[in-house]
């Protein structure tokens, strides 16, 4: 009977552990989704909460060199636009727009929202910390062999189980707290394009 009892227990074991999946092999599935990003467009909320100010919700819309950053500010949604030549910054509160060329020694928001998730887990030790029917979350922590200062020392990273897709991406540096979260591939040019015809009554300033 004892050998009956030890024979399924070794069997549901191997049946518990066939599905399961090592951090490593769970992220490599999730760069394979997000290095699609770039060609089919996506969009995810970044908010970053401060010390005493509170927090702050971005939208960000990205296709290619080209996104829309839609950010509450006191109520109103100011509204930025680049296609990595020019920017356009809607202020809904003075009805104005004004254009100017693109930093490029500067990364946007954007640019740095999606370098986030570009190997992510470089230079960080990681391990599952928490799995459920939906999800693994898994605490990444800098190694000792890291020596990048603007690391934080260690991240949250969330991985849906149905699409491999980052849930959320949670870090904190000097009492700010960055996450990147709300993720969702497939964005049109559309989106991502400023239409000057949208705000026809707009005062325009040109600062090129």
């Amino acid at each position: 009977m004892k050998k009956i009892f030890a024979t399924l227990a070794c069997a549901m074991l191997a049946l518990a552990t066939l599905g399961a999946q090592t951090p490593e092999e769970i992220i490599a599935r999730m760069d394979q989704e997000t290095a699609k990003f770039d060609a089919e467009g996506f969009s995810m909320v970044m908010e970053i909460k401060l010390p005493i100010i509170g927090a702050m919700a971005t939208t960000i819309y990205t296709r290619g060199d080209k996104y829309k950053m839609v950010t509450d500010v006191k109520g109103e949604k100011v509204l930025n636009w680049s296609d990595g030549v020019t920017d356009w910054l809607y202020d809904p509160s003075k009805n104005e727009i004004t254009i100017t060329k693109t930093n490029t020694e500067k990364p946007s928001d954007a640019q740095d929202s999606k370098d986030m998730l570009d190997s992510v887990t470089e230079g960080y030790d990681v391990k599952i910390k928490k799995e459920s029917s939906a999800s693994w979350e898994m605490l990444c922590t800098k190694s000792k062999s890291n020596k990048k200062k603007d690391d934080p020392k260690t991240m949250t990273l969330i991985v849906s189980k149905a699409t491999y897709l980052p849930i959320s991406l949670k870090a904190t540096m000097s009492g700010v707290t960055v996450t990147l979260r709300d993720f969702k591939r497939g964005i049109s040019e559309n989106e991502v394009t400023f239409d000057q015809t949208k705000y026809s009554g707009a005062t325009i300033i040109d600062k090129r």
